[in-house]
C-alpha cells in the first residue's frame, strides 16, 4: 500500500463479530476463558486490548516497522526504551531535546548509572569521539525541539553498525508522512501521539515502533511488566486521528512555508528557523530526508528582548498561546517559559535557546487568516 492508504487500511481488520468497519472501544479489563489458560488472544487489557491492538497494528504499517507499541504518554514510550539498558550503560543523546527528556535523562535516570552525553549533531561524525565500548543507545530527534535542527539519519546508523548500539529517533515532528526512521535504518522509532499523530489536542498518547520482531517483544514485555499502556479510548482517538494524519500533514506543512516566508520578511524578525527555507543550514538534508518540511516554524526577534516575544504572543488571536503542538489548530509557545522551562537557564543559552524565541506550531487554518493574526501580533 501506498502511504495515504495506509493510513486507513494498513494493518487494519473489519471486525469479525459483526463486520464493523471502525474497530469498537473494547472498555474491558479482562476476558473470557473457555479453560483455564486457553482463551482467544486476550487475556487482560494490560498485556493487549483488541482497540490498542488495531492501534499498534496501524502505527506498525505507517512506519513501515514490525511492531507497534502504544503508551500513555511519548514520555512513557522513552521511559520504556530506557528500561532496555542496564546500569553502566551509556547513551548518546542530540543536544537540542524535548525539555521533558532531558529532564527524564538527567533527573530520573542518571541516578540509575545511566551516563547521558549530548552532543550537537549538526555533523554527524562528532558523535565518534563519544562513543564508547559501554554506549548502547543514540538518541536523535529530527527536527529537533525548539530549534529544528536536522540529523543525517542514515550517517547515524552507519557510525553506529556493528557496534551493538541501538538508534533510536524521535519522529514526532515529521511525522511518518514526511519521514520514515526505520527505512533509513533506525531500529527504534518514538512518537508524542498527543501531536500529530491524533491531530486534535483532545489525547495524551506515546509511542513506539520497533524494526524487529525480537525488539518489538523485548519493548512489549517492559510495557507489560511496567504497565504504562494507553488505554482503549484513547487508543481509538489516536486511531482515528491517524485516517487523515497524510491530509494534515500535507496542510501543515502548506501553511508552515507560508507562515515561514511571512516572517522571514518581517521587519522585526530577526532569524526564521524553518527547514524549508534555503536560510536553513540544513536545507539540503532536510530535502534529502524528508517529502516536506511540516509545520514547526521557530523565530527570533531582532531586539533580543524577551519582553518583545512575550507582549508578541499575548497578542495573538487565531493561534493559541498554549503548550504542545501539531493539532489542527495553530499554537504559539515560548520555551524558555514554557516547554523547556526544565533546561537550566544556562543550558539554554548554550543551546540557542534564547529568550527572544517563539515557536509556532503552523494549524490548517487559511494560511491568510494565520498571517493576519501574525500581523496584528507584531503591531
Amino acid at each position: 500500500m501506498n502511504f495515504n492508504t495506509k493510513v486507513i487500511h494498513g494493518g487494519q481488520h473489519h471486525e469479525s463479530a459483526t463486520g464493523s468497519v471502525n474497530v469498537p472501544v473494547f472498555l474491558t479489563s479482562t476476558f473470557a476463558q473457555k479453560s483455564p489458560g486457553v482463551h482467544s488472544g486476550y487475556e487482560y487489557s494490560r498485556a493487549a486490548n483488541p482497540t490498542r491492538q488495531a492501534l499498534e497494528d496501524s502505527l506498525a504499517s505507517i512506519e513501515n516497522g514490525a511492531r507497534g507499541l502504544a503508551f500513555g504518554s511519548g514520555l512513557a514510550a522513552i521511559d520504556c526504551v530506557l528500561k532496555l539498558l542496564n546500569p553502566g550503560d551509556e547513551i548518546v543523546a542530540v543536544d537540542d531535546l524535548y525539555g521533558g527528556t532531558y529532564r527524564m535523562f538527567t533527573r530520573l535516570f542518571e541516578k540509575y548509572q545511566l551516563k547521558f552525553t549530548f552532543v550537537n549533531f549538526d555533523d554527524a561524525s562528532k558523535i565518534v569521539d563519544v562513543i564508547t565500548d559501554k554506549t548502547k543507545l543514540i538518541w536523535i530527534e529530527t527536527p529537533t525541539n525548539p530549534l529544528m535542527k536536522l540529523v543525517d539519519i542514515k550517517a547515524v546508523v552507519e557510525i553506529a553498525k556493528g557496534k551493538d548500539i541501538l538508534v533510536a529517533v524521535d519522529n514526532t515532528f515529521a511525522t511518518p508522512y514526511l519521514q520514515r526512521p526505520i527505512d533509513l535504518g533506525a531500529d527504534i522509532v518514538m512518537h508524542s501521539a498527543t501531536k500529530y499523530l491524533g491531530g486534535h489536542s483532545d489525547v495524551i498518547a506515546g509511542a513506539l515502533i520497533a524494526k524487529d520482531a525480537e525488539l518489538g517483544e523485548k519493548l512489549h514485555f517492559i510495557q507489560f511488566a511496567s504497565g504504562g499502556i494507553l488505554g482503549p479510548h484513547d487508543s481509538y482517538l489516536v486511531l482515528r486521528g491517524i485516517k487523515t494524519l497524510a491530509l494534515r500533514v500535507q496542510r501543515h506543512s502548506e501553511n508552515g512555508m507560508a507562515v515561514a516566508k511571512y516572517l522571514e520578511s518581517h521587519p522585526a524578525v530577526a532569524q526564521v528557523i524553518y527547514p524549508g527555507l534555503e536560510s536553513h543550514p540544513q536545507y539540503e538534508l532536510a530535502k534529502s530526508q524528508m517529502k516536506d518540511f511540516g509545520g514547526m516554524v521557530s523565530f527570533t526577534f531582532k531586539s533580543g528582548k524577551k519582553e518583545d516575544a512575550v507582549k508578541f504572543l499575548e497578542k495573538v488571536r487565531v493561534f493559541t498561546l498554549a503548550e504542545s503542538l501539531g493539532g489542527v489548530e495553530s499554537l504559539a509557545n515560548h520555551p524558555a517559559l514554557m516547554t523547556h522551562a526544565s533546561i537550566p537557564a544556562e543550558k539554554r543559552a548554550e543551546l540557542g535557546i534564547t529568550d527572544d524565541l517563539v515557536r509556532l506550531s503552523v494549524g490548517i487554518e487559511d494560511a491568510e487568516d494565520l498571517i493576519a493574526d501574525l500581523e496584528k501580533a507584531f503591531s
